[in-house]
Parts: structure tokens; C-alpha cells; sequence
């Protein structure tokens, strides 16, 4: 009987997670517990979303993985993706298959959008970055999907400078880092409460991104069908960041 339920769990395990999605995993660092999931460029398909098609936002993760499921794809893993206003529209630069709906924000501003440096995270075939503000406006990538906000966690291997490490603000906090190759994108949640400087130490030490950027707090939550989470809350997101897979 014992045999039997780990096969059982083990096979809805596997049809939870389909074949080329994200990996997602749980983890400890410095006392603290983390998921993370980590994308492959080379393998995942990854994208971001805001609207349907009648131009209403998602909102949630299981209302974009319903309306992927009349396409013949489904969502795997999922994130959201950035901070947004009271009517889920970004609050900086914002692009969904290459049309840009909300320029970039460079200028300081209040809260922690802009605390900067700030940064944007940027899809391109086949690669993903997390590029500072000020240098993605010099290099004007072109990206298919990209999400703006703030602070950066890591820049070219430095925690942010003002992040401190007695601080306490503490919140549930969420971020993305990338290699510098781009071949990676790792995206983590903090499953306990924790300070900016020990999110960013957790990109910087553990996962060994040399750039992270900060998505939000306190609102965050991830989707992780191997992990059995579902995500699902009453507040509805603004922009989300997801794997999509065929649904067969």
C-alpha cells in the first residue's frame, strides 16, 4: 500500500511539472527558507503577461492558465513580476511580445521602485538579463518581453548600498537573478520574513547571480506545480512572469 502511494504521487508529481517546465525547489540559507525555480533560455519558454484579449488584467494565475488552455498550452511555474498601480498597470517600463505599453521610469521616486539603482529584466531569444536602468538605456536592447522595478538586489556582483544588514524591515519578498551568460534566470521567494540585504545576500552568496532585481513584497506569490502551489490569493496581480508549456 506504502509503494503504491509513492507511485501515485510520484506520477502526479510528474504531471504536475510537464516535461521542459522550470524547476522549483525549496532551500535554506542563512536560517531562512526559500523556493526557488530556475528557468533554462535554452530550453524554457518563458513570458510575461498582463492582459486578456479584451484588455482586462489576468489578475490571477489561475485565470491566465485558463485562457492559455484555449491555445493548447498550460502554465507551469509562475511568478509576479513587478510593481503595479491600483489598476494593475505597471508601474515602469513595461514591453509584452515586443510592444512596449509603459516607457522606462529613470528618475528617483518614492518607495522602493525608487530606491535607486533600479533595474529591468529583459527576455530576448534565448537569453534573459537583468540590466540596471541607467545601462539599459545606453545598450537599448531589444527585448520580446521585459518588466521593470526596484531596487536592484545585485549589481555586477555588489549588494544595492543601501541595504543594511541590521535593518528591519522584514517582509515575504520575491526577485529574479541571472547569469552572465543569460542562459539562466532564477527566481526566488522568501517563504519567512526577511530584510532586503539578506534577499540580495541569498542572489549574491547562494545562488551566485551577478544581477538580481527586486519584484515585490508582502503581495508576492509563486505558482509551482511540482511543488504542489498553487499560488492562489484574493488580491489580483499586475504584471506575471510564467513558463509556458503544450498542455499534451
Amino acid at each position: 500500500m506504502i509503494r503504491a502511494a509513492l507511485i501515485a504521487f510520484a506520477l502526479f508529481a510528474l504531471k504536475g511539472a510537464p516535461a521542459g517546465a522550470a524547476e522549483c525547489r525549496n532551500l535554506t540559507f542563512d536560517g531562512s527558507s526559500y523556493t526557488i525555480c530556475e528557468v533554462d533560455m535554452d530550453r524554457d519558454d518563458l513570458r510575461l503577461f498582463l492582459n486578456d484579449d479584451a484588455g482586462a488584467p489576468y489578475g490571477f494565475f489561475g485565470s491566465l492558465d485558463e485562457a492559455l488552455k484555449a491555445e493548447g498550452l498550460r502554465l507551469g511555474f509562475a511568478m509576479n513580476a513587478g510593481m503595479y498601480h491600483e489598476d494593475r498597470s505597471p508601474v515602469g517600463h513595461y514591453v509584452e511580445e515586443g510592444v512596449e505599453t509603459r516607457g522606462v521610469i529613470s528618475n528617483p521616486g518614492p518607495g522602493n521602485f525608487g530606491l535607486l539603482p533600479n533595474g529591468v529584466f529583459c527576455l530576448r531569444e534565448g537569453r534573459a538579463d537583468v540590466i540596471e536602468t541607467k545601462r539599459y538605456l545606453e545598450k537599448k536592447p531589444d527585448c520580446r518581453f521585459a518588466t521593470q522595478s526596484g531596487p536592484m538586489l545585485v549589481i555586477d556582483g555588489a549588494l544595492h548600498p543601501r541595504f543594511l544588514p541590521d535593518s528591519t524591515s522584514r517582509y515575504i519578498r520575491n526577485g529574479v537573478g541571472t547569469s552572465a551568460d543569460g542562459k539562466r534566470a532564477v527566481f526566488a521567494i522568501s517563504n519567512d520574513i526577511v530584510t532586503f540585504h539578506e534577499f540580495g545576500r541569498l542572489f549574491r552568496d547562494e545562488l551566485k547571480m551577478p544581477n538580481a532585481l527586486y519584484f515585490d513584497g508582502n503581495i508576492s506569490r509563486l505558482r509551482a506545480p511540482n511543488l504542489r502551489r498553487s499560488g492562489a490569493g484574493f488580491t489580483m496581480l499586475g504584471p506575471i512572469i510564467g513558463v509556458v508549456t503544450p498542455s499534451k
